[in-house]
């Protein structure tokens, strides 16, 4: 189910779920793919269960770090994780959020259909995403991980 509040992104991966669903829940296969050039993912942890903490680090070229703390809302290994900042790692509410992410990873012949539907929950959000450069950033976050997935399915 989709809105007008909402952004999504949908790709083929030639790779399998689980190998996507890897570099989506292993914090060092996560860092390599997670940010489109050149800004780098330094730090990331991820617990891929209900209430698991789901933290990224990014550092721009100019060395500005911007830190993002939230929260695993579902996780079904190799087929969805959803994750929110609106709250911190066991559900604390954090006071402050900006989307919630819901990323599935569907078996199809050429591999893995993968989606990410982000949600917001106003349109000037939805429409700030957009302008900060959604499409492009997660399109190319989405080619480095199609790149990160095919290597390591072998």
């Amino acid at each position: 189910m989709t809105s007008d509040l909402d952004l999504h992104l949908s790709r083929i991966i030639p790779a399998s779920p689980d190998a996507v669903w890897r570099c989506w829940s292993e914090a060092e296969l996560l860092m390599q793919w997670f940010t489109p050039k050149p800004v780098e993912t330094v730090e990331a942890v991820i617990e891929p269960r209900s209430g698991g903490r789901f933290y990224t680090k990014m550092q721009l070229p100019d060395g500005t770090e911007i830190a993002s703390e939230g929260c695993v809302l579902a996780a079904d290994p190799g087929r969805l994780l959803s994750f929110t900042d609106a709250l911190g790692a066991g559900y604390r509410p954090t006071g402050t959020g900006f989307m919630t992410a819901i990323v599935t990873f569907d078996p199809v012949a050429e591999g893995t259909r993968y989606s990410a539907m982000v949600l917001h929950a106003t349109l000037e959000e939805r429409a700030r995403h957009e302008e900060m450069g959604f499409h492009e950033g997660w399109g190319a976050a989405a080619d480095q991980l199609a790149d990160l997935a095919k290597k390591i399915s072998g």
